[in-house]
């Protein structure tokens, strides 16, 4: 069929596309299963959706990321805990 080989497809690799691709569709199904309605406005004066406070989330989970990298190096236990933290806070207030 066709060849994986351009990119290296490790277990870590692997498991953040699957996480990715779950969560979209967990976001499809809930959609789906209670409409979110009219957008809720947050503590930053914005109005967002459950997709929107999704993207936030999982950008400000890259930015965080790639800081703790830049900053600290690995590993990455630490950013992955300030980026749940960050993202539970932007599911709750944002």
């Amino acid at each position: 069929m066709f060849s994986l080989t351009w990119m290296a497809w490790t277990w870590p690799t692997a498991a953040f596309f699957i996480v990715i691709a779950l969560l979209i569709t967990t976001m499809i199904l809930l959609e789906r299963k209670y409409p979110g309605g009219s957008p809720r406005r947050g503590v930053f004066g914005l109005d967002t959706t459950r997709g929107d406070r999704l993207f936030i989330s999982l950008l400000s989970a890259a930015i965080i990321h790639l800081a703790w990298l830049g900053i600290i190096g690995t590993p990455l236990w630490g950013a992955l805990i300030i980026s749940l933290l960050f993202a539970a806070f932007v599911f709750k207030f944002v």
